[in-house]
């Protein structure tokens, strides 16, 4: 008769650490994987209000939305109504933010986090985690100057024009708008972006919500995604310097940046 023979419990252990040792080497893969996909889906809800805009502009001269006082605030006001309710609008969430952050959630390169939350009616913006940059929103008079002190003029004001292949007009964000500038500091924390001392208006789009990359909207209508540092290089209004002291033309160090973007690649 043949003797049958069990597993030894050290065979057993053997298994059991080999087991755990792939799956050590192969989850890390899979969440990046899904990531991806995340990413993928977000492109796409980006390429969705490209229609959406590019329909607008064609009817409005090449401009996209007004504002509803001297500082172009509320442009949500003049969306089409269809496109406001968040509630019933997939488009307002990228798949990588669909629940709000806090001030004391720290995100790690794999958590979906970072959408902002208002009242949830056109006078304070909506829930959602993508925002216009404010330099394309139309003011009511041209005389004056945006949030921050960038002249009107500057603005992106239609689209197509020339240089708007690097002129970001919706981005994923922390805010429904925002004023970015050259000077402005990234947030100390990766989710800190009301804090004055972050110059907060840079820090509601320098995300890192997708391994270090966020997806941004162009106003020649095309969508890629845009490394964290990457987005001070972008022509964010007319005469924004993209070689700002936050860049590598502008001699940033990898010492001036807060902890948590120091692994992320430089522009």
């Amino acid at each position: 008769m043949v003797k049958r023979r069990g597993f030894t419990l050290i065979e057993l252990l053997v298994v059991i650490a080999i087991i755990a040792v792939l799956m050590g080497i192969l989850m890390p893969a899979l969440r990046r994987v899904k990531e991806q996909a995340r990413m993928v889906n977000c492109m796409a809800t980006l390429r969705q209000w490209n229609l959406i805009a590019s329909m607008h502009a064609e009817s409005h001269d090449g401009e996209l939305w007004h504002g509803d006082n001297d500082l172009a605030y509320w442009w949500l006001r003049n969306l089409e109504p269809q496109y406001v309710d968040w509630k019933k609008n997939d488009l307002w969430f990228c798949p990588s933010a669909t629940k709000p952050h806090t001030e004391t959630e720290s995100a790690s390169i794999f958590t979906a986090w970072g959408i902002y939350q208002d009242q949830c009616s056109p006078e304070n913006g909506v829930a959602g985690s993508y925002g216009m940059n404010g330099y394309a929103i139309i003011p009511t008079s041209m005389s004056g100057n945006y949030e921050g002190g960038v002249p009107k003029s500057n603005g992106w004001h239609k689209a197509g024009q020339k240089g708007a292949s690097q002129a970001p007009w919706f981005c994923e964000a922390l805010r429904f708008d925002f004023w970015p500038q050259e000077t402005h500091a990234p947030a100390q924390n990766d989710y800190d972006v009301w804090n004055p001392g972050a110059q907060y208006n840079m820090a509601r789009v320098a995300l890192n919500r997708h391994q270090g990359f966020l997806n941004i909207a162009f106003l020649d209508w095309s969508v890629r995604k845009v490394g964290v540092k990457e987005v001070w290089t972008l022509k964010w209004h007319k005469k924004y310097n993209t070689a700002g002291q936050w860049t590598k033309a502008g001699g940033v160090q990898a010492t001036d940046w807060p902890e948590w973007m120091q692994r992320f690649k430089e522009y």
